[in-house]
């Protein structure tokens, strides 16, 4: 029998993150560009200078409501006309809103490329928010306000935020707004709101994928152009500040067969020199299945399906005093609970007297900037993070160059940025679960202050 020969691995290609073009329209939006042969779906994000922290305190998630109601009409479209004009052109449009601000983004055919950036600018231009969508969008709010609640890791979510930012901060409380700031919102709030802080003059558009033939110039001119508004001051970023001080909150929920843990603190943004090591060495401590919780927890001690620890940047500004939050978060059966958290901050202390191998940290680097290339493969991941970068106020070139560090930073470094990250006496653990099961071990461990709150 003959076979064919066996194929060779060819030469492995550079890879490089995207860089984009930057431009400006006259209306003052700031553009990106960055053309991805082949990426016949184009991914448009637009990033909106509106922040949770310029929310009326007595309007909070009216952010949310807003960007919500984005694709629900415009002085062109009714709701239901412009959701059928979106899918005749195969696109489809979100928006949300964050701590650094709205976030709208939009997907469609490079075919359909004109159509899709008209619809786009006609919701950011002339938004309907009518009254009856208002109050529908409010309603929906309202709705799953109760289910977030019932929901284990939205709760732990929820109260680390309460417990580690000042009661006056915005931070403190839930990013889309409580049942009593919510069921104030109407149509003329969500109105002024957008009046006061949407304008091209300090948005920026990232646009990427395959933009062969396509005049973008004239397009974004034709479209996006169209759009007017004031210019505005640059808006102040206030500091973030948390009280990190190690202690346990119980939020009880009685007959719970699970625990559901979140354990936090904030530490530095992508601003620091020390993020590439952060990250490394977060990744080695929980990153993945292979990593030191999940070695511990999961195959030794089969308390969990999974254990898991990262940093997410809460909020950045260009003077770099942002700040990310720094966490490891899962669930493990009630009875368990004790030993669990005694073998998690065994794990922690072992890394802080003995650090990682020089194993775990190749590991880590081969995953990390080795799948690089499949992560971005669509215009969407890569156009998401350029806006990423620049809610962050970052380099366009941030993440090419983050992935030569990662390659260049030690065992030794990465080791004493995990250890800053996780101190074993300075984080807030959180634990969703039946106190009256878990209360007594977990006092017992010393790791901090117990209080239990309701659930």
């Amino acid at each position: 029998m003959d076979f064919h020969p066996r194929p060779e691995a060819g030469t492995a290609k550079p890879w490089a993150f995207p860089a984009p073009e930057r431009g400006e329209l006259d209306n003052g939006l700031t553009v990106l560009r960055c053309h991805r042969p082949g990426q016949q779906v184009v991914a448009v994000e637009i990033n909106l200078d509106a922040p949770l922290e310029a929310e009326p305190a007595a309007l909070e998630g009216v952010a949310t409501i807003m960007a919500r109601a984005f694709n629900e009409g415009t002085d062109k479209h009714s709701a239901e006309e412009f959701a059928a004009e979106l899918e005749r052109c195969g696109a489809t449009m979100d928006a949300h809103a964050d701590h650094p601000g709205v976030r709208v983004s939009l997907e469609v055919p490079v075919s359909r490329l004109p159509k899709g950036l008209a619809l786009l600018a006609d919701a950011l231009r002339a938004p309907a928010f009518a009254d009856g969508e208002i109050e529908r969008l409010v309603r929906n709010r309202l709705d799953e306000i109760p289910h977030e609640s019932a929901n284990p890791a939205r709760r732990a979510a929820k109260e680390l935020s309460r417990q580690l930012f000042p009661a006056d901060s915005r931070m403190s409380r839930p990013r889309q707004g409580s049942e009593e700031t919510v069921a104030a919102i109407d149509a003329a709030a969500v109105r002024a709101f957008y009046e006061k802080h949407v304008r091209p003059a300090t948005g920026t558009v990232v646009v990427v994928g395959d933009l062969t033939g396509t005049d973008l110039d004239a397009l974004l001119t034709d479209t996006l152009g169209a759009w007017t508004g004031d210019t505005a001051e640059p808006r102040p970023v206030p500091p973030v500040t948390a009280d990190d001080t190690g202690r346990v909150v119980i939020v009880d929920r009685p007959g719970a067969v699970q625990t559901q843990l979140l354990i936090g603190r904030i530490g530095p943004d992508r601003h620091d020199r020390v993020w590439a090591a952060q990250i490394l060495g977060t990744y080695c401590l929980g990153g993945t299945l292979t990593s030191r919780l999940d070695r511990v927890l999961r195959e030794e001690k089969g308390y969990t399906y999974g254990v898991r620890s990262f940093a997410q940047v809460l909020r950045s500004a260009p003077d770099g005093t942002g700040a990310a939050m720094l966490a490891i978060s899962g669930s493990v059966d009630t009875p368990n609970t004790g030993p669990a958290l005694d073998d998690l901050w065994k794990v922690l202390r072992t890394l802080a007297e003995g650090g990682l191998t020089d194993a775990e940290r190749d590991t880590a680097v081969q995953n990390l900037v080795g799948v690089a290339p499949l992560k971005y493969e669509t215009a969407a991941a890569v156009a998401g993070t350029l806006a990423d970068q620049v809610e962050q106020h970052l380099q366009d070139d941030f993440q090419a160059q983050l992935y030569r560090r990662l390659a260049e930073t030690g065992t030794v470094e990465a080791t004493a940025a995990v250890v800053s990250a996780f101190p074993a006496d300075r984080l807030v653990t959180i634990l969703v679960g039946d106190a009256a099961q878990i209360e007594e071990p977990v006092r017992a461990l010393g790791i901090g202050e117990v209080t239990v709150v309701s659930g």
